[in-house]
This record gives C-alpha cells, sequence and structure tokens, in this order.
C-alpha cells in the first residue's frame, strides 16, 4: 500500500526516469477509482512516458462528467491530497492536488490535475504523452528543452512549467485533433 504525505514544495530540477513512477500512479488510479468509480485516472507528464526525464513529478488527470466536481476533489481530499499553495495555484473550478506518496522504497511528489473528461484540456494531455511515447525524436527534443531550462538557471517549478509552455503550444498545435 501507501501513505499520502504533506507536499513540499522543491526546485525544479532534472532527472532520470524513474521506472516505479507508473507503479505510483497505478496504485494511486486503483485506490482514486475505487473510491469513486464515476472517476477515471490517467497518467500523463513525462514521468507516463518510458525513458523519459524529467522533473521527476508523477502528473495524474483525475477526470470527471459534468456535475462531478465537487465529488473528485472530496475523492482526494479524502485520500491525503492538498491544496496547492503558494505560487500562482489552480482556480478552484479546474483544481490541482498535491501530495507526497511513500511507497515502493521511496518518496513520490504527486500532482493531481482534476479537469473533466474528454474536454480540451484533457485531450490535449493526453495527446502530448501519446505523442512522446510513440515519437522518440520529440521526446529527446522536449527532454533537451527541460534541460536547458534547468541550465539556464530556472529553477523555480511555476517558472519551470512557464519555460517549457511553449515547446508543448507548438507540439500540439501540429497534432492532429487534440
Amino acid at each position: 500500500m501507501f501513505e499520502v504525505g504533506n507536499y513540499v514544495r522543491s526546485a525544479a530540477v532534472f532527472a532520470e526516469h524513474d521506472p516505479r513512477a507508473p507503479q505510483v500512479a497505478r496504485l494511486l488510479k486503483d485506490a482514486i477509482e475505487q473510491r469513486d468509480p464515476r472517476l477515471v485516472v490517467e497518467h500523463v507528464g513525462s514521468t507516463a512516458v518510458p525513458g523519459c526525464r524529467g522533473k521527476g513529478v508523477i502528473d495524474l488527470v483525475v477526470t470527471y462528467t459534468e456535475g462531478e466536481l465537487g465529488s473528485a476533489k472530496a475523492v482526494l481530499d479524502a485520500l491525503g491530497f492538498q491544496r496547492q499553495c503558494g505560487g500562482e495555484p489552480f482556480p478552484e473550478t479546474r483544481p490541482m492536488r498535491v501530495a507526497a506518496l511513500s511507497t515502493l522504497d521511496g518518496s513520490f511528489r504527486i500532482h493531481a490535475h482534476v479537469i473533466e473528461r474528454d474536454g480540451l484540456e484533457h485531450r490535449r494531455l493526453v495527446a502530448f504523452r501519446d505523442a512522446l511515447r510513440s515519437d522518440p525524436e520529440l521526446r529527446r527534443a522536449y527532454e533537451e528543452t527541460k534541460e536547458q531550462i534547468i541550465a539556464s538557471g530556472i529553477s523555480d517549478s511555476l517558472d519551470y512549467t512557464r519555460a517549457k509552455g511553449s515547446f508543448i503550444a507548438a507540439r500540439l498545435s501540429r497534432l492532429s485533433n487534440p
């Protein structure tokens, strides 16, 4: 099983892929979906792409259907996830919950993005993940971009996210029907 602890913000880093990340994501997916079968959880971001280096934070999308946002937040809160603090937190109309998870002989930072199922943001996150999984050249370019961001001295997580945003947006615009 696992223990959900308090999330601690830390500087952005560029780390090797942790092969345990998909297992951790699966544990959380199962726990969340067991509590509320109307929710569907997907693993996205770099940690969902085999071998992809990055910040090491496990990103999940917790998707809900219209009218179920409150239930989605309640499930995450009951599991011990916390609201974001500091920086520029997502609004409660499109929240992100955070946690530190102790399991599999490690500690993992988790970002759980709570978004409407099949909405534009959901489709884009999944499309980008799938593109990274299927295109080694895209994955390498993404890793190089993130490595350059860290090398430039950017260490604040929010600044890091903004800096890689233009790369992601440009690639998403090339994908058909995200």
